[in-house]
C-alpha cells in the first residue's frame, strides 16, 4: 500500500531539520539533501512545506536532478477537493547535455603559435 501525506502534514515539514516538498504530487524528504542543494538550502527552505513543482520547473532541472529527487520520496500527495493540481503549460525540457566536441575558435591555438614564433624569428634574426 502506498503511503499518502495531506498538505497540512507537508506543511508541517517546512524547517532545516525536516523539511518536505511537494512536486507532482508527490511528497520528498529533502532533509538529508538540503546541506548538498547546488542551489543552496534557501531555495528549499523558502518551498518546505508546500507544492514545489512550478518553482521545481521553473529552474529546469537536469535528468540528473530528477533521478536524485526519487531517491527522496516517501508518499503520494492526497488532496482534498478544493486544492488545485499543477498543471505546466508544456513538457518539462532537461538541460541540453554538454557537447564533447571543443569549444572555442583556432584563434585559441593561432595567437600563441605566433607568438612564439615571432620570439622565435627575433631571437635568431636581431
Amino acid at each position: 500500500m502506498v503511503n499518502t501525506l495531506t498538505l497540512a502534514d507537508v506543511a508541517e515539514h517546512n524547517s532545516k531539520k525536516s523539511i518536505y516538498l511537494v512536486v507532482y504530487d508527490k511528497v520528498y524528504d529533502v532533509s538529508k539533501f538540503i546541506d548538498e542543494h547546488p542551489g543552496g538550502e534557501e531555495v528549499l527552505l523558502d518551498e518546505g512545506g508546500k507544492d514545489a513543482t512550478e518553482a521545481f520547473e521553473d529552474v529546469g532541472h537536469s535528468e540528473e536532478a530528477r533521478e536524485v529527487l526519487k531517491t527522496l520520496y516517501i508518499a503520494d500527495l492526497k488532496r482534498d477537493g478544493n486544492a488545485p493540481t499543477y498543471k505546466p503549460s508544456k513538457k518539462p525540457t532537461p538541460l541540453p547535455k554538454p557537447s564533447s566536441e571543443p569549444q572555442g575558435s583556432a584563434l585559441r591555438i593561432i595567437i600563441p603559435v605566433v607568438i612564439v614564433g615571432a620570439w622565435l624569428a627575433y631571437r635568431f634574426f636581431a
